[in-house]
């Protein structure tokens, strides 16, 4: 049997005639560039995260570069986020000219809260609270340091779509949240995507101006220097469709990580935990092994596709070399990025494949 590590083609056959419609409509619309879709979009994720605004931007790469921005993050500012962040939330920081202070993961694989406040100073304006993997950060925490020292707090949400913290959604908590919907996105469009969301008006205003070449009308205007990062048309329409389904593949994917939960029982293959106060939307179904490399390969060679979510550490990437890290700085994240695995998580996953991933799971050498 072979089974990848994801298969958007199966998710888009749940629904495929409504969005080859809403395509279609697109299409025959003459209108492709922040338009109707868009504007609906923005009003629909807005609604259902429960932030006052919303606005589309090309990709959540873009999103993160534009709130740190807005927030007026730059040289000689200084941005706490967790060592083992996905780099692209690192460069949403050193894009802007800032400089990102790394904290240690938890036991819940993201930004350990309790190892904030050591790293505070006059240089710090903001905090970046990425939810990686499908849950949530402790907001709580969070919050409560920014408040005490004046900080902003910025939310990455690229693999949070429908988690909540206390019952409140992600996206929603922060002073700004940054949003993906990249394919793989558990909302994901069918191309390059993103979003901000905030409850500040003048932030959006602000978003929808430098999204747009700095101007705030569509031609010929420029207030300031921007740059072109729309959420296109096609893509907002598609969005809405799978939006409307969202909690239902949410639930899904939540059946196929009890399954996995329940049913994977070896000693050395440790399912990632989820933080009391979190929900979990299972992005990624993680699992730490510390003979993770041999494990891969062993699956690979059973047909079951697997991904490393993240192998290399921001600050030892050649990226950031300037940053003068050295292997041994960040001992957890290193850790972590030796042990992680990303198994097999998509809607559409049968259960003779779920089996299958699990009793080859149960049979790696131990």
């Amino acid at each position: 049997m072979e089974i990848k590590s994801n298969n958007l083609k199966r998710q888009f056959d749940l629904h495929a005639e409504e969005y080859r419609r809403k395509a279609q409509e697109v299409l025959d619309s003459g209108w492709y560039i922040l338009g109707s879709e868009v504007r609906e979009f923005e009003k629909e994720f807005a609604s259902y995260i429960g932030s006052k605004c919303c606005a589309g931007v090309a990709s959540g790469m873009d999103a993160l570069t534009i709130a740190f921005r807005i927030l007026g993050v730059g040289k000689n500012d200084e941005v706490i986020v967790c060592s083992n962040a996905y780099i692209a939330c690192v460069m949403g920081i050193t894009l802007n000219g800032a400089t990102p202070v790394f904290v240690e993961p938890d036991i819940y694989d993201n930004l350990d809260a309790d190892k904030i406040e050591e790293k505070i100073n006059s240089r710090t304006k903001a905090i970046l609270a990425v939810h990686l993997y499908g849950q949530s950060c402790d907001m709580t925490k969070i919050r409560e340091l920014a408040e005490k020292y004046d900080l902003k707090v910025v939310e990455d949400c690229a693999q949070a779509h429908g988690t909540t913290w206390k019952g409140k959604k992600c996206g929603s908590i922060g002073d700004i949240a940054c949003w993906s919907f990249y394919p793989t996105k558990n909302l994901g469009a069918f191309g390059d995507g993103g979003a901000i969301t905030t409850d500040d008006p003048e932030y959006d205003t602000q978003v929808r101006i430098i999204r747009n070449y700095g101007s705030k009308k569509i031609h010929y205007e420029n207030d300031i220097i921007g740059m072109n990062s729309r959420l296109d048309e096609m893509q907002a329409g598609l969005l809405r469709v799978k939006l409307k389904y969202l909690d239902e593949l949410n639930s899904e994917r939540n059946r196929i990580a009890g399954r996995y939960l329940k049913e994977i029982d070896h000693p050395l293959i440790r399912p990632l935990l989820t933080r009391p106060g979190s929900n979990n939307v299972y992005h990624q179904f993680v699992v730490h092994c510390e003979k993770r490399d041999q494990l891969m390969n062993y699956l690979q060679d059973n047909g079951i596709s697997t991904i490393i979510h993240y192998p290399i550490p921001p600050h030892l990437q050649k990226a950031y070399a300037d940053l003068g890290y050295r292997e041994g700085d960040f001992p957890i994240a290193e850790k972590y990025a030796k042990e992680v695995l990303s198994l097999p998580m998509y809607n559409g996953m049968r259960d003779d494949e779920i089996d299958y991933v699990i009793d080859k799971l149960n049979r790696f050498e131990r």
